[in-house]
């Protein structure tokens, strides 16, 4: 039995991910249009006023993937701003993250398993093995992101469900 590479179970799962949240974004804008609702609505959306808005769930995602790229390998994660504003805006800066995750390659990640991660956020500071960062923390939190974007969506209204979740898959008919 083959075991999976560190490579399997994060990019593909990434791209996957983030094409899910464009597909919301593509059911928020016709939604918007055809409520005459002002597209800004859905990208401030939140579900708590202590919560991020949607804008900052896709922003959340976008770095939580590229980023615990750039930490398991050599590879430099690109930086954005975190200033879009608008839901094309949200689409570029998903396709951007897509392109980046899509250049790394299998071997990329390669020795990533055992590579220390140290995180640090304010006070907090933990070092993990990379497949412990992956897989209890990157992972969970990437999807808590997603999950969220899926909640606001529902929230305001746009028809979003469990199959859109779960995203298209490739499978051939028995």
């Amino acid at each position: 039995m083959q075991s999976l590479s560190m490579y399997q179970i994060s990019v593909p799962v990434f791209v996957r991910g983030l094409g899910v949240l464009a597909g919301y974004l593509e059911k928020a804008e016709a939604h918007a249009k055809a409520g005459n609702i002002d597209p800004a609505e859905m990208v401030n959306a939140r579900l708590a006023p202590d919560m991020l808005s949607l804008a900052g769930q896709i922003q959340r995602a976008s770095d939580t993937s590229k980023n615990a790229i750039g930490r398991l390998s050599a590879v430099q994660a690109p930086r954005f701003e975190d200033n879009e504003t608008t839901l094309a805006e949200l689409q570029e800066r998903i396709a951007k993250t897509i392109a980046f995750l899509e250049s790394v390659q299998p071997q990329d990640l390669q020795e990533s398993a055992t590579h220390p991660v140290t995180l640090t956020f304010g006070k907090f500071k933990t070092t993990l093995q990379g497949d412990a960062y992956l897989l209890t923390f990157t992972l969970p939190n990437f999807f808590f992101h997603v999950a969220t974007a899926h909640a606001i969506l529902r929230n305001k209204g746009v028809a979003v469900g469990k199959l859109d979740y779960l995203g298209h898959f490739d499978i051939e008919p028995a």
